[in-house]
Parts: C-alpha cells; sequence; structure tokens
C-alpha cells in the first residue's frame, strides 16, 4: 500500500463491542494521529476542491458534464480517482483512513462530491473485489485515471431499499455467448455520462447477478436527467434495458452471487459517507462563523449574542464529534486489515469480511453523520438569517445538498433497523456476548439499586462523561432487554422500537468516541487543544444523554403496562440521574474558541 495506519496500539475490536467492554484511549485512532502522509493527501484533496472545483460550482451546477469528466481526470491524474485501487491496476492502494481522509476533503461542492465518490466508491469497488483478472485489467486503469467514469445500478422503482426483490431480468443467450437482460433502474447516479455500469438483474428470475455493461452496448439506453430537490449539478438517471446483450465474461462474481457485491460495497460507502458529512458540515460552519463575525446588529457581530454562540458550538461540537466517530471506525478497520495479504488469493473475501465486521459502526457512522450535518446546516441558514434563504449566499445551496444523505447508501431508517438488527443477530449466534451482559444487566436494576456504575476516569476534567457514557450503555442494554423480554424473536418486526434502540446505540458510540479521544489528548498535550476536546465533549455529553433516556423511555413504555411500567420507569430515571454541567458555559467557550480562530479547530 502506498500509506498505511502504523499506530500497532489501535484495537481492531469485535465489532459492536464498545457497548459491553471498556476500551483505553490509546486504542483508538483519531485525526491526531494523522500521518505525514494523510496530512499531504488532506492537503491535495482540500487544494484541489478549493483551486480547480469551487471556482467552476456554477457551470457544475448548470449540469455542465463536460466539466465534470474534466475535473474528474484531473482528479485522477491527481492519484485521487485510484485510492483504493490496486496499484498493480494504476492505483494508490491506500488505506482506509486516507480513502476517507480523501472523501472528507471532496465535499465542499456536494454535486461534485457525489460524482466523485460513486465513481471511486460503488462505482469502482465491485471490480476491485470481485473481478476477474481480465476484468480488473479492461476497467480498471481506465478507472482509476478517470478517462472513463462509473456507475451503479441496482435500486428500481419497485425495489429501492428491497434491493433482493429487483425486476430486472437475464437470460442466457442460445449461443451461450452473452447474457440478455430486460428491465429498468432508477435514480442511477453519474448514468448521463458514466462509461461503465454495475448492473443487477436476476438470471432466469431467480439467481441475483451482477453484470458489467458498458455505455453504447445494444439495448442499453439511459433516461433523462431527474431535476432534484439538491445535488443538482450531479446526474441521476433511469436506465433501460430492452434485450441488451452483455457478454458473458461480463458477469461479475458469481451467478446468483449478486447480493455479496450488492452490501459488501455499502459498508464501504457507509463510512466514507459518514466522512464526506464531517467535510461537508465543516465547510458549511466556516461560511457560517465567517458570516457570523462580520455581521453586525445593535453595535457588535452576531457572534457574540449568546443564541447565535450556541448555533456555534453546536455546530464545532457536532464536527468534532463526527470526526471521532469516523476515524475511529476506521482505524479500526485498517487494524483489522493490517493482516491481509492483499496479493495472496481469496484476499478480496478476507478484505470484505474484516470491514463486515464494522457493519454497524459503519451504519452509525452514515446515520449520524448525516444527522449532524442537517443539524449544522440548519443553523447555518438560521445565522445567515434571511441571506440564508437566497441562493446567491452558500447557506441555501448547503441545506438542499444536505438532505440526499439520509436517503442514499440505505435510507437512516433501514440503517437504523441494521444497527440494532445486526447487533443482536451476532448476540444469538454467540459472536457478541451481548445476551449476558444485558440477563447480568436486568437482574441488577430489578434486584437491586440500580445506579450507573462509572467506568474510566471518576476523578479527572472527564469524570461526570464517564459517568454519563456508563448510564448510558445500562439505559441501552436496559431497554433492549426489556424489548427482547417481551417479543424475543419477533423484535426485528418492531421497528419503531428498532429504531429507538439504535438510537440509544448510536449515542453511546458516539458519547464515547468524544470521551476517548479527549482523554487521549489530554494524556499526550493537555494543551488548549485538549481543553477545547474536553470543553466540547462535555457539551456532546448533555444531549447524549437525553437522547438515549427519551429512546429508552419510549421503548419501555411500548413493552410494559401498570406497575411494571411504573417500576421500570423509575428505573430509567435513576440510571439516568446526573448533576447536568453548565452547558451555557461550555457552549459560549466553544463558540468563542471557534471564533477567535476564525474556523473548526481544536
Amino acid at each position: 500500500m502506498a500509506t498505511t495506519t502504523t499506530h500497532p496500539a489501535i484495537k481492531p475490536a469485535k465489532g459492536g463491542s464498545f457497548l459491553i467492554e471498556d476500551i483505553r484511549p490509546e486504542e483508538v485512532f483519531t485525526p491526531e494521529d494523522f500521518t505525514d502522509e494523510h496530512r499531504q493527501i488532506a492537503r491535495t484533496a482540500a487544494g484541489f476542491a478549493a483551486n480547480e472545483v469551487m471556482p467552476l460550482a456554477a457551470e457544475i451546477e448548470a449540469k455542465n458534464f463536460d466539466v465534470t469528466r474534466r475535473l474528474l481526470r484531473q482528479a485522477g491524474d491527481l492519484g485521487l480517482m485510484g485510492v483504493d485501487v490496486p496499484e498493480a491496476y494504476g492505483g494508490l492502494e491506500m488505506d482506509k483512513v486516507s480513502s476517507a481522509i480523501v472523501a472528507e476533503h471532496m465535499s465542499s461542492l456536494a454535486s461534485f462530491s457525489v460524482a466523485f465518490s460513486a465513481h471511486v466508491g460503488i462505482g469502482t469497488l465491485p471490480i476491485v473485489w470481485y473481478g476477474t483478472p481480465e476484468q480488473k485489467a479492461k476497467y480498471l486503469p481506465r478507472l482509476a485515471s478517470g478517462e472513463w467514469i462509473g456507475a451503479y445500478a441496482l435500486s428500481e422503482s419497485s425495489s429501492a431499499s428491497d434491493a433482493m426483490n429487483c425486476r430486472a431480468r437475464a437470460v442466457l443467450s442460445d449461443d451461450g455467448g452473452h447474457y440478455i437482460l430486460n428491465g429498468e433502474k432508477m435514480w442511477i447516479t453519474n448514468s448521463g455520462f458514466a462509461d461503465l455500469f454495475t448492473v443487477f438483474a436476476k438470471i432466469d428470475g431467480e439467481k441475483f447477478s451482477a453484470f458489467l455493461v458498458e455505455r453504447g452496448t445494444p439495448g442499453f439506453s439511459v433516461g433523462a436527467e431527474e431535476h432534484k430537490l439538491g445535488i443538482r449539478g450531479s446526474s441521476t438517471c433511469p436506465l433501460v434495458l430492452a434485450d441488451c446483450r452483455v457478454p458473458v465474461e461480463n458477469l461479475l462474481g458469481e451467478p446468483g452471487k449478486g447480493h455479496h457485491i450488492a452490501f459488501n460495497i455499502l459498508n464501504i460507502g457507509r463510512f466514507k459517507l459518514g466522512a464526506a458529512c464531517v467535510g461537508g458540515a465543516r465547510h458549511a460552519f466556516q461560511a457560517a462563523l465567517g458570516y457570523a463575525k462580520e455581521r453586525v446588529a445593535f453595535g457588535r457581530p452576531i457572534a457574540e449574542f449568546g443564541l447565535i454562540q450556541e448555533k456555534l458550538a453546536e455546530c464545532a461540537t457536532g464536527i468534532y464529534a463526527g470526526e471521532s466517530l469516523a476515524y475511529r471506525t476506521i482505524g479500526m478497520i485498517d487494524a483489522a486489515l493490517a493482516g491481509v495479504d492483499t496479493n495472496a488469493g481469496g484476499a478480496s473475501r478476507e478484505i470484505q469480511k474484516r470491514i463486515e465486521e464494522y457493519a454497524v459502526e459503519c451504519s452509525i457512522l452514515k446515520v449520524w453523520g448525516s444527522e449532524m450535518l442537517d443539524m449544522v446546516v440548519d443553523h447555518v441558514v438560521q445565522i445567515f438569517g434571511g441571506y440564508g434563504y437566497v441562493e446567491e449566499y452558500p447557506a441555501e445551496r448547503a441545506y438542499r445538498d444536505a438532505r440526499i444523505n439520509r436517503i442514499f447508501e440505505g435510507t437512516n431508517e433501514i440503517n437504523r433497523l441494521i444497527i440494532t438488527g445486526w447487533l443482536m443477530k451476532r448476540a444469538m449466534s454467540g459472536h457478541l456476548p451481548l445476551l449476558g451482559a444485558i440477563r447480568r444487566l436486568m437482574g441488577e436494576v430489578l434486584t437491586g439499586p440500580g445506579a450507573a456504575a462509572p467506568a474510566g476516569d471518576t476523578s479527572g476534567p472527564l469524570a461526570l462523561e464517564h459517568a454519563l457514557v456508563a448510564a448510558a450503555k445500562k439505559l441501552t442494554l436496559f431497554a433492549a432487554g426489556a424489548a427482547s423480554e417481551k417479543y424475543m424473536q419477533a423484535l426485528g418486526e418492531q421497528q419503531e422500537i428498532m429504531g429507538a434502540l439504535a438510537d440509544c446505540i448510536s449515542e453511546v458510540y458516539a458519547l464515547e468516541s468524544c470521551i476517548l479521544r479527549a482523554e487521549k489528548l489530554r494524556a499526550a498535550r493537555g494543551d488548549a487543544a485538549a481543553a477545547t476536546a474536553i470543553a466540547m465533549t462535555g457539551y456532546y455529553a448533555a444531549r447524549a444523554i437525553q437522547v438515549v433516556e427519551a429512546a429508552a423511555r419510549k421503548v419501555v413504555a411500548a413493552v410494559a403496562e401498570g406497575d411494571a411500567l411504573r417500576a421500570r420507569m423509575a428505573l430509567v430515571r435513576r440510571m439516568a440521574r446526573h448533576e447536568p454541567a453548565d452547558g451555557i458555559a461550555l457552549g459560549r467557550a466553544i463558540a468563542r474558541h471557534v471564533a477567535a480562530a476564525g474556523r473548526y479547530t481544536l
């Protein structure tokens, strides 16, 4: 690999184990662990976005795809298009932290970011992981350079989230030389100008499979551009397959195994999307902060007013938490991949298996990041006031563009079901000792005082936050136990409960990630950056425990009644009880810090 994450202390923990295990700060990867190579990659990507992409924003937004293609080719010349492509096929084969850094810093203009991300992720990775040597040799050098652009055609009008219910069909031709594809695909990113499409169809109506379809293939056509709420400069079109003749050698992977391609690719897409949301939030926040410092009302900059400072603090803290979540997750993935010989037979399968271990964390990152970005852009519009509603100012476009992220890479509803469902599945299979932890917790709180037992540092500046994350874990396990007692194997059918549990799980992971990063900074440096991280962690903790308590109450109210309900609600209140920090003082300190710096920073 051209770049690697060389931090042997990083712990490739079992996916989902954060709910039941304690981890030391030095065992997690944070942005402060970036190597010089990582920082150089960040400068390259950020410089390209600022100096090449943003000056052409108006043309990109007007759907001038010649401009988009030219910029993608330039990105290829810089190596940014080949971040996940093996060096043998013209790529850089970077580690996943580097890959996420590129996604984060290419996100200043969402329309271009979507085109770029679709190409380097779902447009290219299926061939990297599942292609034959001949397919890789034919397509990957063109994709890595930007000569060709890739697209991914999974969704259909009647089976968007239910991908396995696709209606597109494939049959083998009489001479055995081609598969004949018929059907339609919807909402295909890059389809207006892509050269190569990964298309999913069922062979003989049964075997869900993937095919590499080149533009210009007989029977293949692209419909009209969709007119979208946001990401208006990206290309989104339907595809029509009418006796589309695909050479048999363009079958990708094995017949009937297309679901492996479809679902494993999404884990990469989700963590990259989470990183891109962090970058998008930072870019939008920068515009709002600059405006708040310049806009004068009642004789002083609005950045000095308390309710504006509150918004600045919430945005900055969201970005801090997003970074902490993203790079903790991706650092674990890199640590898990460290021992894989990428040249060995079956390496792709092993890579997918090790990434799949963190499916829960990838889904959390996607859901949490997209909703954090929505919070930030909403605050950005409000800070700009009336100007935020006008197209000439940056807030309006950021607000529209952000909305799609809660739909991309599996809707947030689907991902919430994955978060809870995947954890429970791993618990039932014995892969994760979650059921034992739930039973112990239920026995403890139903027969004892139910007080939270803080973990970690109980005396330092983060003592309250350690106590809160311990309480949040208990509340989550208690709610999961109460729901499991009532519904048992049928819990998966109770989507509202599954979603509430996912919110508990996500907040535990986010808060713990903030704490571990702040503790790591405190131990390593103890400087102003560490103090800011501690302040942001405290500010975030106050919100996190409220979300967890509310979600736990929602679950308990749905699974108990009468005296049992009252008793369990009392336990929820007891486990969540704490003396709150002064959130106003913390928020003001955070806002003053970023205003003085002129940007989000620790």
